[in-house]
């Protein structure tokens, strides 16, 4: 016998129905065969609400047959459930339109345009993911307020919002009343604005207004699955997307918001507390696989949690599945894929049992029956050959989502406490505060000095109760770790610095204090060097890139970065946010959290300065990639699919040696023969350097110079490659200087025309090897050494690492001779390898006496280190002598060596 018969429910149903039964097409049930099904019952002669019914018993039948004896896949079923739910709305709503549209006329807008009224899921059905006996949780929003046209005699003409509030009444009368046939669904209208107290349908401003003003956390995760199902036609023609401008700023807040975590804990709470009472004197309801610990809504929880923290900044994570979720947050890096396919698993097996347990009576119930036969049935219908394993099956399942759920809330154990204020779990959180007056005495030093100037500020008194009790909390566990040795008292101060002016940001309190590791990290990045205490004061929202513990183990994957990129702006796309100033904060968000990472690595010591420089020059390289391709699209009047040019990097970008903050010397060229083409790209590249350096709400990217282009700062801003190639050539009346040439020993083909690479070459290859003067050439470059040195004047007794005699700028002049004079007979000089390993080649070649080369290799590279170190310290650059006496007479030596 086949396993869908047990049920009891489709026992019925095909007693009832066994006439019916044969409407509904062969294979899974989807909006259109269902359409067909309807319209051949109201054929019949049933009214639409029978009709209705009678096919939501049809649809049941076949998902309990598909299910049980087909083993078909949950998403079958789940889409069967909603696109019924969809088809439903969508004929009863035209069944109401009809009706009251005859007694009142038309609701109507001020323009002059029919209003509409919106049915919007939320929940399951919004997540296209409802199960077989779901409620549909609904909320109604119609578009504009006004009147009603009345009859064609000026009667019957009553507000749009009373037109609604009946139209509301009608579709419940035609969906959620039971009668003969049963329902087609349940409906629940609480998670409307206001609740049972709210009026039945508001106006698209009404519910802006109340989100913005009365919107509470947990409402944030029911709209984050909000979807307008009905009317199909508003869908389709675009108008119900007025509603996403509304929604997506008030689940998705621009900065990480870790305050819902709170709100999550006491909603959480409130559900353990509820399954609790239900099941206190009858233990056969403890076992629900939707509320209980490890149980459906858990999955759900943990999912909406880390979309509503991270989704205002990641917009990839914007998505209402469950399931697709999991994966956009493992490819995110926000949780490890095994642990994704874990609770992916997890969810689908809970989900195909809470099925089987509303298939035998048709109930709305998540318990697993204590009735043995009962039991038997669902695991065997589940593929299982008795209960014991199918039982340890979902014992596995339900403990695998109860550790990660308490892992990701953070939270200690039930039944312990908290006592040191650090875990951020719920114990913790009940901890009676203290005020700042009363800790200012518990605290000692420079740290509780600065502490004690938060007594009267004016950011301090204006924090909530509940926000002040975290800033004391986490004033307490910094001052545990001071005295612990964990950090040093100069970390601490900075952390208070840093701290002060985001106060208003109450977010970043809950974020430290629900992540003691972030925090942790936090003071350890403060406590090495001021520089990224101020990058942090410029960019806080970076900091929860300190959560991730692969990330100071990574490295920047350019290709990696860049698809990241691409996904985020079509996440844009879809909810019609990707406009110019998006994508503009868009990248500078990335870029921010890109170089944090490589800062964090530095300054834990996990990667060199080499490494440092390789990072992010890479990371530059894409971020003009990216702005060229997007730019590009935003250019009026372009005349090709891609633009035909390219970008040739100098100076530290071109010898990939960017440090932070530094700026980007290049050049941008073309090779296009359309009489617009100067136009366009003068326009092109003017809108490039604005998206790179112009200042938004999320900071800036780069500072350009471009005055190495042709004739410098005079010249034209993009040039024609020929242009380029026969200024540096020396073809024609108008030439490259020496110095020019000189740069482009460190030249370097970023980005553009495939076809143009090669010829960058040749003409870079060119211009090094071109036949000179030696003697001429020693005599430029000396010049233009003084000419530097002179207008970086070092005090007495102090060595400049960088400009100073025996500096890195010695190093640098010394290898671009090197290059221009001999690259014509030493082929291996020719590469852009970086002044580190020409050195060491040029010595090879028996350009430098024996050990000159290697000795000024290994100082330029210790000068690095030390300016690198200075730099990040906000620290000068120049020491006491007689520091650094060693580099400083292994680049003397280069120098006297090259030039006498």
């Amino acid at each position: 016998m086949a396993l869908s018969s047990y049920s009891r429910f489709v026992q019925r149903l095909r007693r009832r129905y066994a006439k019916e039964l044969p409407l509904l097409p062969p294979g899974a049930p989807v909006r259109a065969t269902m359409t067909a099904t309807l319209e051949g019952l109201l054929a019949s002669g049933l009214e639409v609400g029978a009709a209705l019914r009678t096919l939501r018993q049809l649809v049941m039948e076949r998902l309990v047959t598909l299910d049980c004896d087909e083993q078909a896949p949950l998403a079958v079923v789940t889409r069967a459930v909603t696109e019924l739910a969809e088809l439903a709305l969508e004929t009863a709503g035209a069944e109401a339109r009809r009706e009251l549209d005859e007694r009142h006329g038309a609701p109507m807008g001020t323009d002059g345009q029919r209003a509409e009224m919106w049915v919007v899921g939320m929940g399951k059905l919004g997540g296209r993911e409802l199960n077989v006996s779901s409620d549909i949780d609904l909320v109604y929003i119609y578009d504009h307020d006004g009147e009603t046209e009345g009859k064609a005699d000026g009667r019957g003409r009553i507000a749009n919002q009373e037109y609604f509030a009946k139209a509301v009444k009608l579709i419940y009368a035609l969906v959620g009343d039971t009668t003969e046939h049963g329902f087609v669904f349940r409906v629940d209208l609480m998670l409307r604005p206001n609740g049972s107290s709210g009026p039945p349908a508001v106006s698209l401003a009404a519910l802006e207004e109340y989100l913005q003003v009365q919107g509470r956390e947990w409402e944030r995760f029911a709209w984050l699955k909000s979807r307008v199902v009905a009317p199909r036609s508003c869908i389709v023609n675009g108008t119900a997307h007025e509603m996403r401008s509304v929604v997506l700023p008030f689940v998705f807040r621009r900065y990480l918001d870790y305050n819902v975590f709170d709100s999550l804990r006491s909603l959480h709470r409130q559900i353990r507390e509820h399954a609790a009472k239900r099941s206190a004197g009858h233990p056969e309801r403890a076992n629900d696989v939707k509320l209980s610990r490890g149980g459906i809504r858990e999955i759900e929880f943990t999912v909406q949690l880390l979309q509503v923290v991270r989704g205002g900044q990641f917009p990839e994570l914007r998505t209402r599945s469950t399931l697709d979720a999991l994966q956009r947050l493992a490819r995110a890096g926000l949780m490890p894929q095994a642990t994704a396919d874990a609770l992916a698993r997890a969810y689908e097996f809970l989900r195909k049992v809470e099925h089987r347990i509303q298939y035998l009576d048709d109930q709305q119930t998540h318990v697993l029956p204590t009735n043995d036969e009962d039991l038997a049935w669902i695991a065997h219908s589940m593929g299982y050959a008795s209960c014991c394993p199918f039982l340890g099956e979902l014992d596995s399942h339900r403990e695998l989502v109860a550790q990660e759920f308490d892992k990701l809330l953070g939270g200690p154990a039930e039944g312990k406490t908290c006592k040191t204020g650090g875990c951020g779990g719920p114990k913790g959180e009940r901890a009676a505060p203290i005020g700042i007056d009363t800790l200012k005495e518990q605290l000692k030093g420079a740290f509780g000095e600065r502490i004690g100037q938060w007594c009267e500020h004016p950011r301090v008194l204006a924090l909530r109760d509940e926000s002040r009790a975290r800033l004391v909390r986490l004033v307490q566990r910094t001052a545990a770790w001071l005295k612990d040795g964990k950090c040093s008292e100069e970390a601490a101060i900075r952390l208070a610095d840093w701290i002060e002016p985001l106060l208003r940001r109450e977010s970043y309190l809950a974020l430290l204090l629900e992540r003691p590791t972030v925090h942790e990290r936090l003071l350890r990045l403060l406590g090495a060097a001021k520089w990224p205490a101020r990058y942090l004061l410029q960019h806080p929202g970076v900091i929860d890139e300190l959560a991730s513990d692969a990330m100071l183990s990574e490295r920047f994957v350019p290709g990696e970065f860049e698809e990241e990129l691409v996904q985020r702006r079509a996440s844009l796309k879809t909810t019609g946010e990707d406009d110019e100033e998006a994508l503009l904060n868009l990248l500078r968000r990335a870029h921010h959290a890109e170089l944090f990472r490589t800062l964090a690595r530095d300054v834990e010591g996990r990667i060199t300065v080499e490494q440092v420089a390789d990072d992010l020059s890479a990371l530059a390289e894409v971020i003009l990639r990216v702005t060229a391709r997007w730019g590009w699209e935003h250019v009026r009047n372009r005349h090709a699919e891609s633009p035909q040019f390219a970008i040739i990097g100098y100076g530290k970008l071109g010898g990939k040696e960017l440090g932070y903050g530094s700026d980007l010397d290049i050049v941008f060229v073309y090779e296009d023969a359309d009489e617009r083409a100067p136009e366009v790209y003068a326009a092109f590249v003017r809108r490039m350097i604005n998206w790179l350096t112009v200042k938004t709400g999320e900071g800036d990217l780069f500072e350009i110079d471009t005055a190495l282009r042709p004739n410098g700062n005079s010249g034209l801003l993009v040039t024609t490659f020929d242009a380029y190639a026969n200024y540096q050539q020396q073809r024609g009346s108008n030439t490259a200087w020496t110095w020019e040439h000189q740069a482009m020993t460190r030249a370097r083909f970023i980005l553009g025309l495939d076809k143009l690479r090669p010829r960058f070459d040749a003409v870079r290859q060119a211009v090094i090897t071109a036949p000179r003067d030696e003697a001429a050439l020693r005599g430029e470059i000396v010049a233009m050494r003084d000419k530097v040195r002179a207008a970086r004047p070092v005090k007495a007794h102090a060595f400049d690492v960088k400009h100073s005699p025996g500096g890195m700028v010695d190093a640098e002049f010394a290898v671009q001779y090197l290059v221009l004079a001999h690259s014509r007979r030493y082929p291996e000089l020719q590469d852009n390898v970086g002044n580190i390993a020409l050195l060491q080649r040029a010595e090879a070649c028996g350009l430098l006496p024996a050990g000159v080369g290697e000795a000024a290799a290994s100082a330029y590279r210790e000068l690095r280190r030390v300016q690198h170190k200075a730099r990040l310290n906000e620290a000068p650059t120049q020491v006491e002598l007689p520091a650094l006496q060693a580099e400083r007479e292994a680049v003397l030596a280069l120098w006297n060596a090259v030039f006498g």
